[in-house]
């Protein structure tokens, strides 16, 4: 590894603030943020190309959208360049093997799918060099020696179906249906003069692949069908060799999988996976042979979580290991021991990049969202973007870990905002966001979003308390384990067990806690407002789970809930599965809640918030109780109007109940307080 540029003082001034212009963050302010995404370095090592994304800015007056980035191209701190037209989203970007151009996915208003596009690194137009037959490019790699682009593209169009679909017999299947995605080569001639694109046989329905760097051979994740509970199940790592498209091997990982990566030699391949069917996430790093498909785990029981990996061209694997709610950059020789550890401080690694002997990896910061950063020989981090600029205005709360012990004397992790300015004397209003999965973590970094209240809150005095709870990742396959087979106890218990602490330790008042989340923290915050009703003054789920019983009925992930949740079906026991229900205690409820749910959720049914609204309304009349649905939305706000929509109402439902402590106080308006450009503006 070789640190190409050292300009620490550039990357010093980018996060210098401006204290004349300290203000506290606001929704608006999340909805404009920035952050870095997908990164490429460039053969020879001196360029690094990235993404900027976000959201359109509907505030300002642009029309409404999902996520969009813009392309950048990097020698260096502060010395990027947009290579593209402006409004100009792109996906998957990809150096050439010469360097000599960056190529990408893109829809142009001429194509009738996405295609894949190149464009000059050192001045010219971007072109189209290669498409798959009647489908979408999903992801592309290149050939070693630069004459042939491989690409996974979606499954062929069925015309018959279409046209019946025109005539009115538009009915699905549900679950029979599938179509198989496909992998296609096209040979270049003169750049942007592809030939006519032959496909590679596969099998089953493929996810992703990565060519290896002598062009032999690709490794292939695969499941039986698209269904997302193979995703969690079934989904494995085929190694095919390229010429003759025969499967070679199959990397039989019991459990869930996710990086895989090839290195320089060919001879070995990285994957993050799980140790068992039942282990809850992929975080245990592992070598395979990529002749035989046998493979072996490096950290397995550590009480940490492989997030990514990268193989240098000294042959080393930079790996990126996050403990707890910290990270750190491990290097690994060839052979699996371990060659080093570096500390990046209050950063948190989230992916790492490498090649021409240049390391550059994304990360986000207590206050600031994700960037690029160069990795120097001796563990230094460079920053070399500053994607919010006005960030510098913000006066943050101060952030930290707490640790505590639960009732049972197991220790627990969480990260705490606290509010602008400090804690009052008394403590001060305290929300518990609490993340989904359980199967996740929250790290000491970035804590604000549209449904993460973080800064936002502290701006406007509340704490803001992250735990992770008995069945997150990050410290160890035991720990992530310890909630399965008894829903709710540990994993929710700890979340009182936290408000406790911070209650014993001054920093937040018993009698105003809240509790939020999305998911598995949908359900946290149902069962914290009817089993734990006592302790919460006010809850707002999200996309959450209210009955385990019909939940099991209409998910789409049975088997993943029974493998590494409830390691029990709901028929070998109808009664403990109700109880551990959020309607079964909605007698115990006085704590206003408001419900918000994407009405094409397929993950948690909407069902699941109709179950615990219609419970309360009937049982709990006098309970302050609203349910707001999200059309066209699934499980999570894509577009910028639904996400600042949630915020706000979220935002206003604890002002009107946390901060007062109120919990008889009036409904608030039902309409989003917008502050939005008008049309002359």
């Amino acid at each position: 590894m070789k640190a190409v540029f050292s300009l620490s003082v550039a990357a010093a001034a980018m996060v210098a603030s401006s204290p004349a212009l300290a203000r506290p963050m606001t929704p608006e302010d999340v909805m404009k943020v920035k952050s870095v995404g997908a990164i490429a370095v460039s053969p020879d090592g001196s360029r690094v190309a990235y993404q900027v994304g976000g959201r359109p800015d509907i505030i300002g007056g642009e029309e409404n959208g999902g996520y969009e980035s813009q392309l950048f191209i990097a020698a260096g701190p502060n010395a990027a360049a947009a290579y593209l037209p402006e409004g100009m989203s792109v996906t998957d970007i990809q150096f050439s093997p010469n360097g000599q151009w960056v190529s990408f996915l893109h829809k142009s208003e001429d194509d009738d799918e996405r295609s894949v596009y190149a464009v000059p690194v050192y001045g010219g137009a971007y072109q189209k060099i290669a498409e798959a037959p009647d489908a979408a490019v999903l992801s592309h790699a290149w050939s070693p020696d630069g004459s042939t682009v491989y690409m996974l593209a979606d499954a062929a169009k069925d015309e018959d179906r279409e046209a019946e679909a025109k005539k009115g017999f538009n009915s699905r299947v549900y679950e029979e249906e599938a179509k198989l995605r496909r992998m296609f080569s096209s040979r270049l001639g003169e750049l942007g003069a592809g030939v006519e694109a032959s496909e590679i046989a596969i099998p089953g329905y493929v996810t992703e692949f990565k060519v290896s760097p002598d062009g032999s051979f690709a490794i292939v994740g695969s499941q039986p069908t698209p269904q997302i509970d193979d995703t969690y199940t079934s989904k494995r790592f085929h190694i095919i060799d390229l010429a003759n498209a025969n499967l070679r091997a199959v990397v039989e990982t019991p459990g869930k999988v996710g990086d895989a990566e090839i290195s320089e030699d060919g001879r070995t391949m990285s994957l993050i996976a799980g140790v068992d069917m039942n282990d809850p996430a992929d975080t245990t790093l592992h070598l395979v042979d990529t002749t035989t498909g046998t493979f072996r785990a490096l950290n397995a029981g550590a009480a940490e979580a492989a997030v990514d990996a990268e193989w240098l061209e000294n042959g080393q694997l930079a790996a990126v290991i996050h403990v707890g709610a910290q990270s750190l950059l491990r290097m690994y020789n060839a052979d699996g021991s371990v060659a080093g550890e570096m500390d990046p401080g209050a950063l948190i690694l989230t992916g790492i990049e490498a090649d021409g002997g240049t390391l550059v990896a994304r990360a986000d910061a207590p206050t600031h969202p994700t960037e690029l950063f160069q990795v120097g020989e001796g563990g230094s981090f460079t920053r070399w973007t500053n994607s919010n600029p006005w960030l510098s205005e913000i006066t943050f709360g101060e952030q930290r870990t707490v640790r505590f012990n639960a009732r049972d004397g197991q220790e627990v992790e969480l990260v705490l905002v606290e509010p602008v300015g400090g804690i009052p004397t008394g403590g001060a209003p305290l929300i518990l966001d609490v993340h989904g999965g359980p199967e996740a973590h929250d790290s000491n970094g970035w804590t604000t979003n549209y449904g993460g209240p973080g800064q936002v809150a502290a701006g406007k005095g509340y704490a803001v308390a992250q735990v992770n709870y008995r069945g997150s990742t990050g410290y160890g396959t035991d720990f992530s384990k310890q909630h399965q087979g008894n829903y709710t106890d540990p994993e929710f218990a700890d979340l009182v067990d936290a408000k406790n602490a911070l209650v014993e330790m001054g920093i937040a008042d018993g009698d105003r806690t809240g509790i939020t989340g999305g998911s598995y923290g949908g359900y946290a915050s149902a069962w914290g407002a009817t089993y734990y009703s006592d302790e919460f003054a006010a809850a707002v789920m999200f996309v959450g789970i209210s009955n385990q019983i019909s939940k099991f009925g209409t998910t789409d992930i049975p088997y993943e809930m029974y493998n590494v949740h409830s390691r029990a079906w709901p028929w070998d026991n109808w009664q403990k599965m109700l109880e551990v229900s959020p309607i079964y205690h909605v007698d115990k409820a006085n704590t206003p809640i408001l419900i918000m749910h994407g009405e094409d959720d397929t993950r948690v049914d909407p069902g699941q918030s109709f179950e615990l609204y219609r419970s309360l309304k009937v049982r709990k009349p006098d309970v302050p109780t609203r349910m707001v649905l999200f059309p066209g939305e699934g499980h999570g706000n894509g577009q910028a109007a639904a996400q600042y929509d949630y915020m706000l109402r979220m935002m206003r439902w604890f002002d009107t109940y946390l901060m007062t402590g109120d919990r008889d106080a009036p409904l608030p308006d039902t309409r989003p307080v917008l502050n939005l450009a008008s049309d002359d503006e």
